[in-house]
């Protein structure tokens, strides 16, 4: 049963992880390393291995941009942006999320109400 529940969560992570990433980035730019301490601050482990090919999917699709910059320690970064047409798609990802929302809300509260009678 935990594996179940360990393998569902995962699932839901990862569907959850491009428009994390979207939101991200439509503040401001990022490179990949705080993209992932940023996910961590909000409790969404993220790993290199998972993050990188969906940047590069995301840029790939047109959602993302990017630029190099110095960095003052270390090699050059790779600084992430979103583009206009990722502004849009996050736009209709923020319209899915909040249909999503409701509908679980709706049959939570359902549940509660059957289990209280």
């Amino acid at each position: 049963m935990a594996t179940n529940i360990d393998n569902l969560k995962s699932q839901m992570r990862k569907g959850m992880l491009e428009f994390c990433v979207l939101l991200l980035l439509r503040g401001r730019d990022a490179y990949a390393s705080e993209i992932i301490e940023k996910m961590k601050e909000a409790h969404l482990i993220v790993m290199e291995g998972t993050l990188y090919p969906l940047l590069t999917r995301l840029k790939n699709d047109g959602l993302l941009t990017y630029r190099w910059e110095e960095s003052p320690s270390g090699p050059p970064r790779k600084y992430y942006s979103i583009t206009p047409l990722g502004d849009q798609f996050l736009e209709q990802l923020k319209v899915s999320w909040a249909e999503i929302n409701l509908t679980v809300n709706h049959l939570l509260a359902n549940n509660l109400q059957s289990n209280e009678q």
